[in-house]
């Protein structure tokens, strides 16, 4: 019906009468009381002068029904519905008294948004017509315009809303002069370099080669869209920084284009075609064309060839950036904390250039605080703690799983348009274990593609092999398949090539370095050229040199005047080989402990003649130290053919290091490959340590053999080797690691982490699983009807964007833990309510978010809470009054807008954490957490310090934790607020070292500990 007939149908004489009787007299004055007066206080059918119960509201809804029926002309709806249509209004306007608001915010949200909330108080009507559904909802909009009519005649009303504006302005007033002192104003200047800096910098790295699609006239490069394979990172979990409290989350696995995401300080770490340089290029590409971060892309290989590390106003400088920006622009994004800082490459350069670099990386880290940084290295260029004192978190790029694998070997066909060359390829990569060990990583995958159509089906089963037979596709067949004859009239054979790309890698690799002058190498060239067989008149080094460059589809021109190899594993191949060619085997020892050689010796075993790989590996193991022990081991992978009794001193000598004893030597055992799948024992005699060591050996490994190793420890009891074993899944084919370990796993207490479809589809095989973890994007679907519901009590869902609704978990009852970690579908959490739920951690990004429905989940204990939510959203609004909540976590701008002033609503909580950047807090919100009754364990991070300068004592906190510490911190103010504490525990944020000394004279009462890491 329309809205006009229906108001024509409803009299306002009427309606605004039945309106006046929901709601008791006022009383003059503005209303200045603590606390707003809410409608529950204004209602007449609740409080202590309640003039109208439940009979008299529905018989008031009767009335207002009755006079739209009994007028003229056609009935809204069927007669026989009128009882229902009553019912429903009654259970509406009843839902008056549940809205916690008042009358000035009532007015301020509309009728049509007050109504959407009855709506929402109200459980849906069932078995009413469309005509029926349909006047009730305009019924309702009816009556809540003449509600809020009523409202703005109540005498309190215009003086409560000057009083309210008044009390808005003064907030909003204050808000914005802190704004103003934090962010100065923009100069003009520089929005409109970044308008042209930003464009640049998306196009100077939207782009990848893709080895061997430049045969036949294909291109070599593509847009970094359509070539960029996401692959995962994977790191130590930091639980405490989380708040949750799953007790089996070992370690933590995301894209690792999203590593800034959750942390602003990264270093990452990948071998040698793991697609190091390619994330920076994505990060890069992705910030300019969002726009919300300034990117930087620093090669640290040209930085350092300056000599003097650049500073900030002279970084795009450094890197041959043609633009130039206003004065002090740098300066001015790297103090507004908009910068995105992408280092590349702390293995390419020389380790006596590291401590000046990590000395002057830092100096821009202290002086420009906020910023976002990555790092990339090979995994052993620099030790372990290398910057984890400066809150640096560490992720490895995993190796690519088969998924990943299909994936890169579809879209490198697609590209190349080699389509017909795919299905044979996949055949062999699933039926060839060797060829399948290859392809672990993007350079390694393109090889392979390119090679599998060059050679029309036949492929090289070791590394040697594999560089060996693309140097041959690239150096002699590259021009000839294009048809370019001989190109600037100088026809050099491959040998000739090949001997002279060999002089100019081992000599970067003797510089440490990756990158030369044009003229050392030149020169390089020059002094080659006598011992090579080529006509007097092609021997110009000049003319040959710069033919090699654009020739040779092996060496570029990263910028003016300098030159470097396409990809590093090349320049380790041919140096390689010139070393042995040299007979530097001894220049090669000398070398061994330089994590920049290990891969030029292991090319050195395989190129070597019989006699030089046993003097090599001899004089390995007689440098007697665990490193070049366990070098010598991965050697043996490559040597094609040794004497028995060298490998088997080369053995002897590793299983002197096995059993592995943490996750460190795990990391260095599997590097030797496969072969160390022999040497690792049996669980029988081992500890716990060490039998989750191994299992990670073998789980690194990843190939066919481990699957007989993981087997053996499939019934050990202790919760870590379990862990690894689950957390193996990936690494194997789904089904055979279902039926071969899973299925006799005992996992009760263990997440089962689903990452791919053939996991997802293999799940139910395992049998009801109590706890399940679901990475990335999966159909919403088949992944809730994967979970065993009737037995399910923990889930976490990470990362879902198709996720939207919860509907399906209404049918797991005894579900207890959730958490939902960046699912922007998810809104409505009102089917939770059908659930045992006692736990939930949410974790989202972007500012603003909106939950409902959570108020209606009434057991809830636990809760987590790591993002903005709705500007001026109070948790009383998101959260039920009523649930017994104990612990309570809050991160990342949860009480932005709000604070945490109401948090007296939760009398029973006992635990408050508050982690990085929760919110502004003020005095206030301090004295309302020092009066919660049973509040005895505070955690706080680091960040968090600074807003105590006007903190009340909080006498009923006896336990306290502080995390993420460098070292330096003052805690007397956190002592003065906490003078009854008992327990002080200070967890590091990474490896620093903290003088608990120090720390026990300020709190002289309590028993001051250092959590270990």
């Amino acid at each position: 019906m329309d809205p006009a007939v229906l108001g024509s149908k409803l009299a306002s004489g009427l309606v605004a009468s039945l309106v006046r009787k929901l709601f008791v007299a006022d009383a003059p004055g503005a209303g200045l009381v603590d606390k707003p007066v809410r409608l529950t206080a204004l209602v007449s059918f609740r409080g202590e002068k309640r003039t109208l119960g439940e009979k008299e509201v529905r018989a008031l809804a009767r009335r207002l029904v009755g006079a739209a029926t009994d007028s003229p002309g056609e009935p809204p709806f069927p007669a026989d519905e009128e009882p229902a249509v009553t019912d429903a209004m009654t259970v509406r306007l009843l839902a008056l008294g549940d809205l916690d608001m008042d009358d000035v915010q009532a007015v301020r949200l509309g009728h049509r948004e007050l109504a959407r909330q009855l709506r929402a108080q109200a459980p849906p009507p069932l078995g009413l017509s469309t005509d029926a559904g349909h006047f009730l909802d305009s019924a309702t909009e009816w009556a809540c315009l003449h509600i809020l009519d009523f409202f703005t005649r109540r005498s309190t009303f215009v003086a409560r809303t000057l009083v309210e504006q008044t009390r808005v302005q003064s907030e909003l007033i204050a808000r914005l002069d802190e704004l103003i002192t934090r962010i100065p104003r923009p100069d003009a200047r520089d929005a409109a370099f970044e308008r042209r800096y930003l464009p640049y910098v998306a196009e100077q790295h939207n782009h990848i080669t893709i080895y061997g699609i430049d045969l036949r006239d294909s291109p070599d490069r593509w847009p970094l869209e359509v070539a960029y394979l996401s692959l995962e990172a994977t790191g130590d979990e930091d639980r405490a920084a989380s708040g949750a409290r799953a007790e089996s989350a070992f370690s933590v696995h995301l894209p690792a284009e999203e590593a800034l995401l959750v942390h602003d300080r990264v270093l990452l770490r990948g071998d040698a075609g793991s697609g190091k340089t390619t994330l920076v290029q994505w990060l890069a590409v992705t910030a300019a064309r969002n726009g919300d971060r300034i990117p930087y892309v620093l090669p640290l290989r040209t930085l350092i060839r300056a000599g003097t590390l650049p500073s900030p106003n002279r970084l795009l400088a450094a890197v041959s950036c043609p633009l130039t920006p206003p004065d002090g622009w740098a300066e001015r994004v790297l103090a507004t904390r908009r910068a995105l800082v992408l280092v590349d490459g702390l293995d390419e350069i020389p380790a006596a250039d590291r401590h000046r670099t990590r000395a002057w990386l830092l100096g821009l880290i202290h002086a420009y605080p906020g910023n976002q940084w990555l790092l990339t290295s090979r995994p052993t260029a620099v030790r372990s703690d290398w910057l984890t004192g400066e809150d640096f978190r560490e992720l490895v790029l995993a190796p690519m799983r088969p998924a990943e694998v299909t994936t890169f070997v579809r879209r490198w066909h697609e590209a190349a348009q080699a389509r017909d060359y795919l299905g044979p390829l996949l055949d062999a990569l699933r039926t060839k274990r060797d060829l399948a060990r290859l392809a672990t990583n993007p350079l390694m995958c393109g090889l392979i593609c390119a090679l599998h159509r060059e050679r029309r089906g036949y492929l090289p089963i070791n590394r040697p092999e594999l560089y060996e037979a693309a140097l041959s596709m690239l150096l002699a067949r590259r021009d000839r398949e294009r048809g370019m004859g001989t190109p600037d009239g100088i026809d050099l054979s491959q040998g000739a090539r090949s001997e002279l790309l060999r002089r100019i890698a081992y000599a970067l690799i003797l510089s440490g370095r990756t990158e030369m002058e044009q003229d050392a190498a030149q020169a390089v060239v020059e002094r080659a050229l006598p011992s090579i067989a080529m006509p007097p008149e092609q021997q110009d080094a000049g003319e040959i040199f710069r033919h090699l460059l654009l020739r040779s589809g092996l060496l570029r021109e990263p910028a003016p005047k300098i030159v470097d190899f396409v990809h590093r594993t090349f320049q380790d191949y041919l140096g390689a080989l010139a070393a042995v060619e040299e007979g530097h085997i001894d220049v090669l020892v000398s070398h061994a402990h330089e994590p920049q050689w290990e891969d030029v010796i292991r090319m050195a075993v395989a190129h070597a003649r019989p006699h030089e790989r046993v003097d090599l590996l001899r004089k390995l193991l007689a440098l007697g130290h665990t490193r070049t022990d366990l070098l010598a081991l991965a050697c043996l992978e490559d040597a094609t053919s040794l004497l028995p009794q060298v490998r088997a001193e080369v053995e002897e000598r590793a299983a002197l290091l096995i059993p592995p004893q943490s996750k460190a030597e795990a990391q260095v055992l599997a590097q030797a490959g496969p072969l160390i799948l022999e040497l690792l024992p049996g669980p029988e005699g081992l500890t716990a340590a060490e039998a989750a060591a191994v299992t990670r050996t073998a789980a690194l490994v990843g190939t066919e053999g481990a699957l007989p190793v993981l087997k053996e420890f499939r019934s050990h009891p202790d919760l870590a080797v379990r862990a690894q074993l689950v957390g193996a899944w990936s690494q194997f084919d789904a089904d055979e690691y279902v039926d071969e370990v899973l299925t006799h796993v005992a996992a009760a207490d263990l997440f089962i982490t689903v990452r791919e479809e053939a996991q997802l589809r293999a799940l139910p095989r395992l049998g009801p699983r109590p706890r399940v973890r679901f990475n990335g994007t999966h159909d919403p679907v088949p992944l809730l009807a994967a979970l065993s519901k009737k037995t399910l009590s923990h889930l976490v869902i990470y990362e879902n964007t198709l996720l939207s609704d919860l509907t399906p978990l209404r049918s797991a009852p005894g579900l207890t833990y959730l958490h939902l970690h960046r699912c922007p579908g998810i809104g409505d959490l009102s089917p939770l309510a059908d659930t045992q739920l006692t736990e939930l951690h949410m974790c989202w990004t972007g500012r603003g978010a909106q939950f409902t429905g959570l108020d209606r989940c009434h057991g809830l204990r636990h809760l987590g809470l790591d993002g903005e939510l709705s500007w001026g959203v109070p948790l009383s609004r998101f959260l039920s009054t009523t649930a017994p909540l104990e612990f309570l976590f809050l991160s990342h701008g949860a009480v932005e807008s709000r604070g945490l002033e109401d948090i007296g609503q939760w009398p029973t909580l006992r635990t408050l954490s508050l982690g990085p950047s929760p919110g502004r807090l003020w005095r206030r919100d301090w004295q309302a957490i020092a009066r919660l009754p049973r509040l005895t364990h505070l955690t706080l991070h680091n960040s968090v310090l600074d807003l105590l300068d006007d903190t009340p004592q909080m006498p009923g906190v006896e336990v306290l934790r502080v995390t993420h510490l460098n070292g330096w911190e003052e805690l007397s103010r956190l002592a003065l607020c906490c003078p009854r504490v008992r327990e002080v525990t200070l967890a590091p944020a990474t490896d620093r070292t903290i003088e608990v000394d120090r720390y026990r004279a300020v709190f002289p009462d309590a028993e001051v500990t250092v959590e270990s890491l």
